[in-house]
C-alpha cells in the first residue's frame, strides 16, 4: 500500500510515512492508491466481532509492513480501553432511525475514536526513530480536546491547538484549556475556525519551518484520523443488518470538514453495502450548497449552536474531489487554485449527477435543531446534542438511517437547555470542569504570530 496526494506533487510513500508527513508537501491531501476490498463473505464473518477486533481487521490491509497485526492489536486496545461503554461505538435504536453513540471516550466526542488511536499511533513510530513531533492543529471545538487527551504527558510529542476565541462552547473550552501539561499549548486566534484552518495550512506549506519544527498533523487532514473513523461505520452496519450483506444502509453525518463522511465514502468504496450517504450541515451550508448546486463557493461563516460545524472551507472536500475527477490530480490542482484565486469553484454538469445521487444535503437551520433536540426528547425520552439533531433532523426521509451523534448533549447544555427546559446530565469526564485552572493564549488571526509564538515555544523547552 502506497499513498499519493490529491495534487500529484509527492512521490508514492508509506504509511508510516504519510502519517507523519500529515499534509502532503505539495498543499494536497494523502490518499492510499488503491482501497482493500471486502467480500461479502467478510462482511458476515465481521459482523458479531467486538470493536477492537473489527478495527484490527478494517485498518490492518491500509498499512503493508510498516505495522503488524500484532502491534495493530496493541495500539487498539490501548486507544480504547479507557472508553466508557463496553462497545466503544454502540448503536441504540432511537424511534424509527438508530443512533450510533460515538461520544463515549475521553473527551466525549466523536473525535475521540480516531485521536486516541493516532496518539498511540504517533507514539509508536517516534519510540522507533527516536525522533521528536510537533502537532499543530486548528479546531472548530472537539478536535482539539480530543487531539490533546490523546498525546497529553508524551516526552517525544508537543501539541499546538488553535480555537476561534469565544467561539467554541465554554465546555470545549474548558476541555483544552485545564489541560496543564508542560507538552500542551494553547492558543485562542481572534477570529474563526477557517482562519485558525488557514493559519495551519499557510505553516504546513512552510516546507523549511515545517522540516526545522518537525510538524505534525492531528486534523483530519492525516490520513491515519480518516482510517480509523472508517471502523465505526462497518461496526455500525454489523449491528443494525446482522450481517445480511443485502441490507444496504443509509448512514446521516452531521459535518462541517468533511472529514467523517468522507470516511464513510471509504467504507462504501471498501464494499460496506450503503444506500445514501445523508450530509448535514448547519446554517454553514457550504457542503450541502455543493451537493445541490455542483458549486462550493464560501461565503461568511455564522455562529450557531452547532459551533463544531461552523466552517465554510472544508478540509476533506479535496480528497472526494480527487474522487469525483476520476483521480486526475491535475485537474484537482487546477481546481483547488481556482478556489484560492476566486473563492468557489464548479464541477461539470455530468458529475452532478453523481453526487447528488450518493449523497443527499440538508441545511438545517437553529430553530429547526432546537424542535429536533425537543421532539426527540418528548417521543423518545433521549436527548441529542446539537450537532446529532442536526443529522436526525436531515434525515427524517430515510427512515431506518444510522445517524451519528458526534457528542455528548452535555457539552452543549445551553442549546439544550433551551430545547426541553434542562440540561443533560454530564458524564463523569466532563464534571468539575469549570472549576479547574486554565492555561491559553491569546493570539491575532495572523501566520506570522503564531509562528513566532511556537518557535517562541519550542525554543524554552529546549533550554
Amino acid at each position: 500500500m502506497r499513498y499519493v496526494s490529491t495534487r500529484g506533487g509527492v512521490e508514492p510513500i508509506t504509511f508510516s510515512q504519510a502519517v507523519m508527513m500529515g499534509l502532503a508537501t505539495d498543499g494536497g491531501l494523502l490518499l492510499p492508491d488503491a482501497f482493500p476490498q471486502v467480500a461479502d463473505a467478510d462482511l458476515r464473518r465481521w459482523a458479531g466481532m467486538p470493536f477492537q477486533e473489527l478495527a484490527v481487521e478494517v485498518m490492518h490491509p491500509y498499512m503493508g509492513d510498516d505495522i503488524s497485526r500484532r502491534e495493530l492489536a496493541a495500539l487498539v486496545e490501548r486507544s480504547y480501553s479507557g472508553f466508557s461503554h463496553p462497545e466503544v461505538t454502540p448503536v441504540v435504536k432511537v424511534g424509527k432511525q438508530y443512533i450510533l453513540e460515538l461520544f463515549h471516550g475521553p473527551t466525549a466526542a466523536f473525535k475521540d475514536v480516531a485521536l486516541q488511536f493516532l496518539g498511540n499511533l504517533f507514539e509508536l513510530l517516534l519510540e522507533r526513530s527516536g525522533g521528536h513531533l510537533n502537532i499543530l492543529g486548528a479546531t472548530s471545538g472537539d478536535t482539539g480536546s480530543a487531539a490533546i487527551y490523546g498525546v497529553r504527558g508524551q516526552r517525544r510529542i508537543d501539541i499546538f491547538i488553535l480555537h476561534p476565541h469565544n467561539r467554541v462552547s465554554p465546555i470545549q473550552e474548558r476541555q483544552m484549556t485545564t489541560v496543564l501539561d508542560d507538552n500542551v499549548h494553547n492558543i485562542a486566534i481572534e477570529g474563526t475556525f477557517d482562519d485558525g484552518q488557514r493559519i495551519v495550512k499557510d505553516l504546513f506549506n512552510d516546507l523549511a519551518f515545517k522540516r526545522e519544527y518537525s510538524l505534525g498533523a492531528v486534523n483530519s487532514i492525516n490520513w491515519a484520523r480518516i482510517l480509523a473513523q472508517v471502523v465505526y461505520y462497518f461496526y455500525a452496519w454489523s449491528r443494525v443488518s446482522d450481517g445480511d450483506t443485502g441490507r444496504r444502509l443509509t448512514f446521516s453525518v452531521p459535518t462541517g470538514n468533511f472529514g467523517d463522511i468522507f470516511a464513510g465514502y471509504v467504507a462504501m468504496r471498501m464494499g460496506l453495502p450503503v444506500e445514501r450517504l445523508v450530509l448535514a450541515t448547519n446554517r454553514n451550508d457550504i457542503l450541502s450548497r455543493f451537493v445541490n448546486s455542483g458549486i462550493y463557493q464560501a461565503r461568511e461563516v455564522h455562529h450557531t449552536i452547532s459551533p463544531s460545524m461552523d466552517i465554510q472551507i472544508s478540509s476533506n472536500f479535496e480528497r472526494y474531489l480527487y474522487y469525483l475527477m476520476d483521480r486526475n490530480a491535475d485537474k484537482v490542482a487546477g481546481l483547488m487554485e481556482q478556489m484560492r484565486r476566486e473563492g468557489r469553484l464548479s464541477v461539470p454538469e455530468p458529475l452532478r449527477g453523481q453526487v447528488a445521487a450518493l449523497f443527499h444535503a440538508e441545511a438545517v437551520g437553529e430553530e429547526e435543531t432546537l424542535e429536533q433536540i425537543a421532539t426527540t426528547w418528548r417521543e423518545e425520552g433521549y436527548i441529542l446534542d446539537p450537532h446529532t439533531a442536526v443529522g436526525v433532523r436531515a434525515a427524517k426521509a430515510f427512515p431506518g438511517a444510522v445517524c451519528l451523534a458526534t457528542a455528548h448533549p452535555a457539552k452543549f447544555g445551553a442549546a439544550v437547555q433551551r430545547a426541553i427546559g434542562s440540561e443533560a446530565p454530564p458524564p463523569a469526564s466532563l464534571q468539575g470542569l469549570m472549576e479547574k485552572e486554565t492555561r491559553c493564549q491569546i493570539l491575532a488571526a495572523d501566520t506570522g504570530v503564531v509562528k513566532s509564538f511556537i518557535q517562541r515555544k519550542l525554543n524554552e523547552r529546549n533550554e
